[in-house]
Order: C-alpha cells, then structure tokens, then sequence
C-alpha cells in the first residue's frame, strides 16, 4: 500500500521541528510494510487549509497517488475546527483514500471505529454549527435592539411610480436607472402592483 505522510509544526522558528513526527511516521510505515510516496511538511498554522503542502497532499489524493494518508495526531493535520476538519476527512474518503492517525488510534478510516468516529464528528460538527447560529441571532438581536437596520435597506419607491414610467414606455432597465434600482427590484415592484 502506498501512503500519504504529513506532518505540521506551527512555524519553523522557536525550535519546532517536524522530525520528531516523521522519524516516528516512518518508523510506523515501515513496520506495516507500507510505501511512503510522498511526506508533506508544513511549517505553519494548523488554523487555515491554506498551507501549499497540505494543498499539495489532496491534490495528490484527488489523483489518487495513494491509498491512505498517515498524521501524527489529528491536531496536526488541522486545527480549524470540528465541523473543517471533519470536512478534510471526508474529502479524503470521497477520493477514495483512507487516514490514520499514528497517536489516536480510533482516527483510523480502516479500522473498527471507523463508522463510530465519523458519527461523533459529524454530531459534534452539527452542534458547531447550532452554536454558530445560535450567536449570530444573538448578535443580530443585539443590533436591532440598539435600532441598527439588519439586511438591505428597503425601496423607497412607490408602486404607481413605476407604473407610471411603464406609461410613459420606459423599460424596466431604464425604469430601473432612473429610480436608483436594479432591474429585478422593479420587475418585483411592477408584480406586487399589479
């Protein structure tokens, strides 16, 4: 079996090394008689997915030039969060390639927590994201409860004007140039009208 390997430090200054995570990465391959294709190595923040080796890793798996992806522990791999990282994992999985995690043994797409795994994740995901529209209404409530106007302003502009303009054999572009609008809002003004 080819594998995949990555591993990830913060930065490379303060004297973080990704060594200590290969030697032992490779140590690992070795022992289960696995082929390393490639080792992919970055020296920055687990926070974004923006990292060139990381994106480096999954257009390799995209093409699948091989068949599971070994980490050190899943904090290596990404730190952006459940609901991402979640997201990474199951993209590794719809290009057909598995993942390990060499310290977390239950982050293992081939192994008999596999299913069980996926399932707390993806809990764990969807209450992330209960949690994130529980504070943007919060947020959002705050603001009209300090009289700050939410979402686009309205149109000021009365139905018979439009229909007026239709009158006097003006398009809707051009009605809607001449009132400061978008062709749209005065197709919807000329049908709530009507």
């Amino acid at each position: 079996m080819k594998i995949g390997v990555y591993a990830r430090v913060s930065t490379k200054d303060k004297g973080q090394d990704t060594e200590n995570q290969l030697v032992q990465l490779r140590e690992f391959a070795s022992k289960h008689g696995w082929e390393v294709y490639n080792e992919y190595v970055d020296h920055e923040t687990g926070a974004k997915s923006d990292r060139a080796e990381f994106q480096r890793m999954f257009s390799d798996a995209s093409k699948r030039r091989f068949d599971l992806l070994l980490f050190w522990s899943l904090d290596r791999l990404s730190r952006e969060g459940v609901l991402e990282t979640l997201q990474h994992l199951n993209r590794l999985t719809i290009n057909g390639i598995g993942y390990k995690s060499y310290t977390e043994q239950y982050f293992d797409s081939c192994g008999i927590f596999k299913d069980a795994v996926i399932s707390i994740l993806a809990t764990i995901a969807k209450q992330e994201r209960v949690r994130l529209s529980e504070r943007t209404k919060a947020g959002l409530a705050v603001a009209r409860s300090k009289g700050r106007q939410i979402g686009r302003p309205r149109l000021n502009v009365q139905p018979g004007t439009i229909a007026r303009l239709k009158g006097q054999g003006l398009s809707l572009r051009a009605i809607g140039r001449e009132l400061g609008i978008s062709e749209g809002s005065v197709r919807l003004l000329a049908k709530s009208a009507a």
